[in-house]
């Protein structure tokens, strides 16, 4: 897959560095987030999807599992997951992993410049429990598997080329996946009650065939400085990546990550923490934590994460109440929005599309609690600038 191959304008999604964020730059020793007002004011009653929503925005449900995604002919997959949308033309399109064992993999959807579906298809198969990922700021998206010793797979979103497995980026229980176009890098989460950071140092940037696999050391405060070890054996066997290194910091549950400004934030579900690492000072801390809100958190079961253009992260429930809570430059997390009758769901996959104005996500498990029954949505409103 040749790097060329993708240069088809600009990508924006779980980890891209597209639209110039500028959320806590400089704010190194910044508090964690507390509850207060959002930015979009009340959640409003639910509507005819089951979302609340703030005045101002609408929902509308883009594709189920087990159903054909608009007037396609493609039947989109069951256990919607990680996502990411693409810049195509005046239009875009949106990726979706699919977290079930052995067949997963993941697909598209593709829309025109007014938001209508035009395409559908499938662009990874038979892999493993695809459950999050990233994109690239060369328009590929890479699909992780979570299992013991996952690979990434780096895609097409348009469906051209073939997807490639990407062995040197290591073998774990992959999850999210962040590249960072100034030092180069594509950060990495581990889901494992003891999972570690990594980070993937490609031979060529560009190009993720070859390269260093590095995890994060650090003590074991909440806070302080780290430094970067070289994982002597990316294969992880028979030694697990995670214990290959002395002095690597272990993470309750590595799951969503995000890059932009110098900074990458990622959230560890096992104890209800959003991380960040200011990587201009190489410091990192606390951004979130639930334990250490003032009254009742609004933000538990911490998942997949993305940015707004206004520097605001969106972070998705798996569990707690069903929300995509939104977390602001001004430390303030509040809900954006609510799923009402599908506790046996989490929400996953949150992604803009390039202008901003649409936010993607899926109940992995709809209101059935089926991988069957998931639900793809789009949330269309004044988001700001």
């Amino acid at each position: 897959m040749e790097r060329r191959s993708f240069l088809r304008g600009a990508v924006v999604g779980t980890s891209a560095a597209a639209f110039g964020f500028t959320l806590w730059q400089g704010a190194a020793s910044a508090a964690p987030a507390q509850p207060g007002p959002g930015p979009y004011g009340a959640l409003g009653p639910a509507d005819a999807n089951g979302i609340q929503l703030p005045a101002g925005f609408t929902s509308r449900v883009i594709a189920r599992s087990g159903q054909r995604v608009g007037s396609t002919s493609y039947t989109w997959h069951n256990a919607p997951d990680g996502g990411a949308c693409f810049a195509d033309g005046a239009g875009w399109i949106y990726v979706s992993n699919s977290e079930i064992s052995s067949t997963g993999g993941a697909g598209a959807i593709r829309f025109n410049s007014s938001g209508g579906i035009t395409g559908a298809y499938r662009i990874l198969s038979n892999t493993n429990r695809n459950c999050a990922g990233g994109a690239t700021p060369w328009n590929t998206w890479l699909s992780c598997e979570e299992v013991s010793t996952g690979y990434v797979y780096e895609t097409d979103p348009w469906g051209v080329n073939p997807a490639v497995r990407r062995a040197a980026m290591g073998r774990f229980n992959h999850e999210a996946a962040a590249a960072d176009p100034v030092r180069k890098v594509i950060y990495l989460t581990e889901d494992a009650s003891d999972g570690c950071l990594y980070r993937f140092v490609p031979t060529t940037w560009g190009n993720l065939s070859s390269g260093t696999l590095q995890v994060l050391k650090a003590g074991t405060a909440t806070s302080g400085s780290f430094t970067w070890a070289t994982v002597p054996d990316p294969d992880g066997s028979p030694t697990p990546t995670r214990d290959q290194v002395s002095g690597a910091k272990l993470f309750n549950g590595g799951e969503g990550c995000h890059y932009a400004n110098d900074t990458v934030w990622f959230t560890t579900k096992g104890d209800n923490r959003l991380w960040q690492l200011n990587l201009l000072s190489s410091t990192y801390e606390l951004a979130y934590d639930d334990s250490l809100v003032t009254g009742t958190a609004p933000l538990t079961g911490v998942d997949n994460v993305t940015g707004a253009a206004s520097g605001d992260l969106f972070v998705a429930e798996d569990g707690g109440n069903m929300e995509i809570c939104v977390i602001t430059p001004a430390d303030v997390v509040a809900p954006f929005l609510r799923v009402n009758g599908q506790s046996s769901s989490e929400i996953c996959g949150p992604a803009f599309s390039p202008d901003g104005r649409r936010l993607y996500f899926s109940s992995q498990r709809g209101t059935s609690g089926s991988s069957s029954g998931g639900i793809t949505y789009e949330v269309t409103g004044p988001f700001r600038a």
